[in-house]
């Protein structure tokens, strides 16, 4: 299994439309790609700014390729994202995963 982790920062007061603007996209376009095996977000908020680590499991790198695209280490972003992030990071990472 491999896990896909993304980070990335916004507005201490975006936190809650942001979950559930992810909900609705990356993390159901996740689930519903063939090899998903979970997706999660994760939020600490920090002052003004929330910090946001999405982790989603896959059990081979051909399943993270249907989801991300051929260059599976570039994160892959939607359209009203910009709306809420301070930035954009280019990069995901991905891990081995010891059950």
């Amino acid at each position: 299994m491999i896990a896909r982790i993304w980070r990335g920062r916004v507005r201490a007061s975006d936190v809650e439309p942001y979950r559930a603007y992810i909900a609705a996209t990356g993390l159901a376009d996740y689930r519903k790609t063939p090899g998903n095996c979970g997706a999660y977000m994760l939020t600490r908020t920090d002052g003004d700014v929330a910090h946001v680590v999405t982790v989603s499991l896959w059990s081979d790198l051909d399943s993270i390729t249907a989801f991300a695209g051929h260059d599976i280490s570039r994160a892959r972003y939607y359209p009203e994202d910009g709306h809420y992030l301070l930035d954009f990071p280019e990069h995901v990472e991905h891990f081995d995963v010891t059950e």
